[in-house]
């Protein structure tokens, strides 16, 4: 089992920057990836940026160039520095990991709110 814990959301002006934190605990050596996604109000929970066990990188098309996601050397923390923040970043911001055998764990997620 795996326990996920987000932090580092909050308020932040339109062009301004923010870094999440998602701490892992458990079973962290069988992660196969891990990831930030977000869901805003009356949307879907969409995938923002994903990391895997090599360090390789995906993105979404609306954070390109903006968001970085990143590990720790012990690979037991996730972070999400978010540059260059727009309104329409706004949501609730949640790690998420696949480990084991395609099981998947959930932070209870954290808001960020980006004012016009």
């Amino acid at each position: 089992q795996v326990q996920l814990v987000e932090s580092g959301g909050g308020l932040v002006q339109a062009g301004g920057s923010l870094r999440l934190s998602c701490a892992a605990s458990g079973s962290i050596f069988s992660i196969n990836f891990m990831a930030w996604y977000r869901q805003a109000p009356g949307h879907q929970r969409d995938m923002v940026a994903l990391i895997t066990s090599s360090g390789t990188t995906n993105y979404a098309e609306s954070v390109k160039g903006r968001f970085t996601i990143s590990r720790n050397n012990a690979k037991d923390t996730v972070y999400l520095q978010m540059n260059s923040l727009k309104p329409e970043d706004t949501a609730v911001y949640y790690c998420s990991t696949d480990y084991g055998y395609s099981r998947r764990a959930w932070g209870q997620g954290t808001q960020v709110t980006v004012s016009s």
